[in-house]
């Protein structure tokens, strides 16, 4: 009987929505009241922040046997956070990049993106060793983003940064939204992940087929939401960090927590059909944001912006078209 699970898996969503905002404001919010630079406050706690979802729901399924619903998580929110959410807030506003910052940001996601490719292409799998390089990684960026964040003295990301926080919660209520947001977090994600996988196995789909849809759709839904509403405040620098920062996190820490608590093979699909398009989204983000050819901003356009939607949607279809047959 599917109506529980399905209850669980919307409601689990829902319930990981509302969460994962509040968390994320009240991160915010502390670190601010506590003195921290707008500019880290943009690249750690709301870059990083926005990927608690995708980290809870990773652990929770490798840590219940579920690998593959932790992996196809982690790439499928990273193909959507570029090609969805880039994508659909690029139509409704061309996005601007003119934080420098971003712009040196751009080429270590491409590279990191390239450095794991390469590594899980070399042995085909996920294992201990590189879950703990690939957090190791991630702690190595975390130094730099605090380095390049006291260096920076002014930026465009900060100025937004500054911008969405001006009327900042008091550090009560800030720390109890952190924490309540984190335990709802907790919560929710247990749900929703039970609810998956009991829908998976009823019909007898993957548990990886499931973490690149609804629930890679589903952690990715409260960055859609911060896109959209920081796009109509035109904060685009926020935008386009949010997004980085999200798959920096889910690259490596995501990924990391799911080869140390679970070391898994890497399936046939994910080598040649989800890294590809994620690494292919990833560089097309880096010429078209970057501007390589001298601007002292990059832009994303309408057009570009639908190029990602079409992409998307392919890509979904692809799935549906090879999971049905």
């Amino acid at each position: 009987m599917l109506l529980w699970p399905t209850v669980a898996l919307l409601g689990g969503i829902g319930l990981l929505i509302v969460s994962a905002d509040k968390f994320v404001e009240g991160a915010a919010a502390t670190a601010k009241r506590l003195g921290l630079p707008p500019l880290l406050i943009g690249m750690l706690v709301i870059g990083f922040g926005s990927s608690m979802p995708e980290m809870v729901i990773s652990a929770l399924s490798s840590l219940q046997g579920n690998p593959g619903l932790a992996l196809g998580n982690a790439f499928g929110s990273n193909i959507t956070n570029i090609a969805l959410i880039l994508g659909l807030t690029a139509v409704i506003s061309p996005i601007v990049v003119g934080s420098s910052v971003l712009r040196r940001e751009l080429p270590i996601l491409f590279m990191i993106t390239a450095l794991v490719a390469s590594l899980f292409y070399y042995d085909r799998k996920l294992d201990r060793i590189d879950g703990l390089f690939l957090i190791a990684l991630f702690l190595g960026l975390t130094i730099w983003a605090i380095y390049a964040g006291i260096k920076t003295k002014h930026d465009l990301l900060a100025d937004e940064v500054a911008q969405a926080l001006r009327i900042p919660l008091s550090l009560k209520t800030a720390l109890i939204y952190t924490g309540v947001g984190l335990v709802f977090l907790v919560i929710s994600s247990r749900i929703l992940v039970w609810g998956g996988v009991e829908i998976a196995h009823y019909y007898g789909i993957s548990d990886l087929i499931i973490g690149l849809t609804i629930v890679a759709i589903g952690t990715s839904l409260p960055e859609l939401a911060s896109a959209i509403a920081a796009i109509r405040k035109n904060e685009p620098d926020l935008v386009l960090g949010n997004v980085i920062g999200s798959n920096m996190f889910n690259t490596t820490v995501v990924l990391g927590i799911t080869g140390v608590i679970a070391p898994t093979g890497l399936e046939t699909d994910i080598l040649y059909r989800d890294i590809p398009v994620m690494s292919i989204l990833t560089i097309i983000l880096f010429f078209v944001a970057y501007r390589i050819r001298g601007a002292s901003v990059g832009r994303i356009n309408r057009i570009e912006g639908g190029f990602l939607l079409v992409i998307y949607v392919g890509y979904y279809i692809n799935i549906a078209f090879n999971t049905l047959t």
